[in-house]
């Protein structure tokens, strides 16, 4: 993981901020997450119909894959002396591939602004997550967050 320096982050706009450790996505997980949100679609629990469907195999969400920013995140990079870091929300989210079960995931996080905020910064940062030997990203996302000191 990065620390960076809080007073430190504007100077990093328009660069990298690092890659996350691979994260296995396993039928346990999809399951759990469908049942979470009632999304229970063939595509994601039925293994057998899944295997005759488009993507030969069952698939993880696409909110599934976009709710592990937050673990992404914590384990890419944080900034020394904040409090908190809250989530503000997001500008922009794609899906351009799928995610099988089995797949391994990892994000790149990239600083595109952090301007100052009444305690701290408001940062948006270019998240891709791509999945282990698959040319296209699995989610291409803006991440806006607030971070405290």
């Amino acid at each position: 993981m990065r620390l960076i320096p809080f007073h430190d982050l504007p100077t990093l706009t328009g660069q990298a901020l690092g890659t996350s450790e691979w994260f296995a996505i396993d039928q346990g997980r999809i399951n759990r997450f469908a049942e979470v949100t009632l999304d229970e679609q063939w595509i994601h629990v039925d293994a057998d119909r899944a295997a005759q469907g488009p993507f030969g195999t069952t698939v993880a969400h696409g909110y599934l894959t976009l709710s592990l920013l937050p673990m992404f995140l914590q384990n890419t990079w944080g900034l020394e002396g904040a409090r908190m870091g809250v989530n503000y929300g997001l500008n922009r989210v794609r899906f351009p591939a799928p995610v099988p079960v089995g797949s391994r995931l990892r994000a790149h996080f990239k600083l595109l602004q952090c301007e100052a905020i009444d305690g701290g910064w408001q940062v948006v940062s270019e998240v891709t997550i791509e999945r282990e030997g698959s040319p296209k990203p699995v989610c291409v996302a803006e991440s806006v967050s607030r971070h405290y000191r």
